[in-house]
């Protein structure tokens, strides 16, 4: 099964949709698709009470179709992933102005009180992309062609996602045959292609990650995104079963110095780097014995440049791989120690 299994066809550009939301968190999605997708952002649009800022241009829906947008997306994640009730006038307004609804929540559009009519009427369509294909495979556990790299982290919502973003566009750049591979409803939209493995069926989370890194040649090389933590105690299993199917040759550990606690989960304190270290690799060589930890990603947002690098440092030591910030590192080392 090929990557084109999981394609998505998604019309840009976009109209950021950030709803009341007061938590850069909860708008990781926005800021996903405004960092690594800028050329298919029109503008964003927020209701009472949201001070999200994306520095976009303020639009109504119909101000935005009219400038050329062809989609609303929903840029931010409320509790449970569900969509709430008081959303619908807005999500039916953007319709009637003949703007799709694109969407990684766990709630189906379809289910919004009148924005199925609505949309049928304007003839838009309503895009789950967080709904998994239908006939997804049991893992093999075989092992298959081409190289892998997976991005895993000491919690969530630390960098996972620009980490492979990133490295994935340096490598290329160097001329090596890189890919980045979307686990997740925002690294879909930026790719436009993936399987969002949060909502796959757990005995085929293994499997969906063959898909998404099929069997290539040789010297391609995919830098998958992760999701959740081994550490955590809500999202642990969607972490292992990710690792199990994506069977990396190499381990990116990504990790935020400035945490101290799971973020939600305060009960729950953030691992020391060489203990994530150790129980990563013991769960990535299940499926590839030669599993090994190739560098560590810190999430320096915020921290002024000294203490940035010396968090790095320190990282640095503890693992004996580079350490770097995708979002302010040179990541020549990283990739350097990537290809080994």
């Amino acid at each position: 099964m090929s990557q084109t299994f999981a394609r998505v066809e998604l019309h840009t550009p976009y109209l950021l949709f950030l709803g009341e939301e007061t938590n850069p968190l909860k708008a990781k999605t926005a800021f996903g698709l405004r960092d690594w997708a800028a050329e298919s952002c029109i503008g964003q649009t927020r209701l009472p009470g949201g001070t999200i800022d994306l520095g976009l241009p303020e639009m109504t829906p119909a101000a935005a179709a009219t400038a050329g947008a062809r989609s609303l997306l929903i840029g931010v994640t409320p509790v449970g992933g569900r969509i709430p009730a008081h959303w619908a006038p807005l999500l039916i307004a953007a319709v009637e102005a003949g703007l799709e609804i694109v969407s990684g929540l766990h709630t189906a559009l379809e289910s919004v009180p009148g924005l199925a009519l609505a949309a049928r009427r304007a003839g838009v369509r309503l895009m789950d992309v967080r709904r998994p294909p239908d006939d997804l495979p049991r893992a093999t556990g075989k092992r298959r062609s081409g190289k892998r790299v997976a991005m895993v982290g000491t919690d969530c919502a630390l960098g996972k996602k620009y980490t492979a973003l990133a490295l994935a566009r340096t490598m290329r750049g160097q001329g090596i045959d890189a890919d980045f591979r979307a686990t997740g409803q925002t690294g879909i939209m930026i790719a436009g292609a993936g399987i969002a493995v949060d909502a796959v069926i757990a005995d085929f989370i293994a499997g969906a990650a063959e898909c998404i890194s099929p069997a290539a040649a040789d010297d391609h090389w995919d830098l998958i995104e992760g999701q959740g933590s081994l550490f955590h105690p809500a999202y642990a299993g969607v972490t292992l079963g990710l690792l199990h199917g994506s069977q990396p040759d190499g381990l990116i550990l990504c990790h935020d110095p400035q945490r101290t606690h799971l973020v939600s989960w305060p009960d729950y304190a953030v691992p020391e780097l060489a203990v994530a270290r150790d129980l990563y690799l013991q769960a990535a060589r299940l499926t590839n014995p030669g599993a090994r930890l190739v560098g560590v990603s810190l999430n320096t947002f915020g921290m002024d440049e000294a203490v940035a690098q010396q968090a790095l440092a320190q990282a640095e030591r503890a693992l004996e791989v580079p350490a770097f910030d995708p979002m302010r590192s040179p990541l020549q080392r990283a990739v350097a120690a990537i290809l080994g």
